[in-house]
């Protein structure tokens, strides 16, 4: 069984027992959160599709902790011109979540 949920502005696909990588939420570490925006579930016999969301699906994550993802350096240079370069660094604040369960009534 896997569902597809949105948590953000992006869509994860997920199964019970995975561990996703997404933007910081406001939760703290070893708490528990449900996500409602879900998609898409599949089991072994049908599939159910929202319309955007499915009301009766829910799924449960435990969270792991917040930690930053690997640098992203971005650069400009323009030639021939004195000075007109820059060079910048961003680290995005991830949280690490695992599915615990896909509710499905």
């Amino acid at each position: 069984m896997y569902a597809i949920v949105q948590i953000g502005a992006r869509q994860y696909k997920v199964a019970e027992g995975d561990i996703i990588e997404v933007e910081k939420l406001a939760a703290k570490k070893d708490k528990s959160t449900t996500l409602e925006n879900v998609l898409l579930v599949k089991d072994k016999k049908e599939v159910k599709v929202g319309q955007p969301y499915l009301k009766d699906v829910k799924v449960t994550a435990d969270i792991l902790g917040d930690f930053k993802a690997k640098k992203v350096v971005s650069y400009k240079y323009r030639r021939r011109r004195a000075s007109s370069d820059w060079k910048k660094g961003h680290r995005q604040t991830l949280t690490r979540l695992k599915i615990d369960k896909i509710v499905s009534k």
